[in-house]
């Protein structure tokens, strides 16, 4: 039951995310509302952790999973994107260290702001 619970506490967050994005007008995938939103719960303490760690946790294993489609996807239009391929790499190469550089970025500076705060 424990695990029922867990996963409708994450689920009230996903639905009400998919709320959220049909009432407000921006280019913000639904589930970015939900995951902020379940985030702001548990910042303020309306959610313990222990309160969705369990399902939390297996659901990150079995993120991988969740890739497959994705994957299929791509070897289907596999003749759409074989033209443009060096682009996509390049983007995704380039992307790739964007996103790398600013996460060590942020984590540096939340580092620093916590041993600041000591």
């Amino acid at each position: 039951m424990k695990y029922i619970t867990q996963f409708l506490i994450i689920l009230a967050f996903s639905f009400a995310g998919e709320a959220l994005h049909a009432m407000l007008p921006l280019p913000i995938p639904a589930s970015i509302y939900g995951i902020v939103m379940l985030f702001v719960a548990l910042q303020m303490k309306w959610v313990k952790v222990k309160d969705v760690r369990e399902v939390s946790t297996f659901l990150i294993a079995v993120m991988p999973v969740m890739f497959i489609p994705a994957a299929v996807g791509l070897v289907d239009s596999w003749a759409d994107i074989a033209g443009h391929l060096v682009a996509y790499v390049a983007v995704t190469v380039l992307t790739t260290f964007v996103v790398m550089g600013v996460a060590g970025l942020v984590t540096q500076r939340m580092i620093r702001r916590g041993k600041e705060g000591r």
